[in-house]
């Protein structure tokens, strides 16, 4: 079998230079730099991580299962303060997904809500139709929170996708 080489003998591989260090701005001292630019100290600015769509949905469910048994173990499985907590789980899923993905946190938000809702809902005694009705009670009767924090995570993603369409519409166009 033939192995092709990545770099020819015409094109050696280049030495690249260190760049020089930016001079650290006025508080920012020790603070170790990236690509030249200082970083403000820790403590100033929260991390921003950024999900996919497929990973926004998996901490949504992931966070919402936990809100789940945090509900169950120290609310009784009260469904009020699973709503109330849901509110947060999606503006925080809107949040962090990636612009490119926006419009996976408003589907995201309910299939959350619904997946953490089955172990709170009810029905655990007649197997899996009861189990499959207390969570279409669940869902119907706490609806408001649903669509609440569907409305949130909505209202994030389209407030980001236009901050993001004027940006675009401020940067200059070059001449082709």
């Amino acid at each position: 079998m033939e192995r092709h080489r990545t770099r020819s003998a015409y094109h050696p591989q280049r030495q690249q230079q260190p760049r020089p260090r930016a001079a650290a701005a006025p508080g920012m001292a020790g603070v170790p730099s990236q690509g030249g630019r200082p970083r403000p100290a820790a403590g100033r600015r929260l991390p921003r991580p950024m999900l996919t769509g497929l990973g926004g949905g998996l901490f949504a469910c992931v966070s919402m299962t936990l809100v789940a048994g945090f509900v169950w173990l120290f609310f009784d499985g009260s469904l009020f303060g699973y709503g109330l907590l849901f509110l947060p789980v999606a503006a925080a899923t809107a949040v962090w997904v990636r612009p490119a993905d926006l419009i996976t946190a408003p589907i995201a938000a309910p299939i959350a809500f619904a997946i953490g809702v089955w172990p709170i809902s009810g029905g655990s005694g007649g197997g899996f139709g009861a189990q499959l009705m207390g969570v279409v009670t669940a869902l119907s009767l706490h609806a408001g929170w649903l669509y609440g924090g569907t409305l949130v995570a909505a209202l994030i993603a389209v407030g980001r996708k236009a901050v993001l369409m004027g940006k675009r519409g401020r940067l200059p166009r070059r001449a082709a």
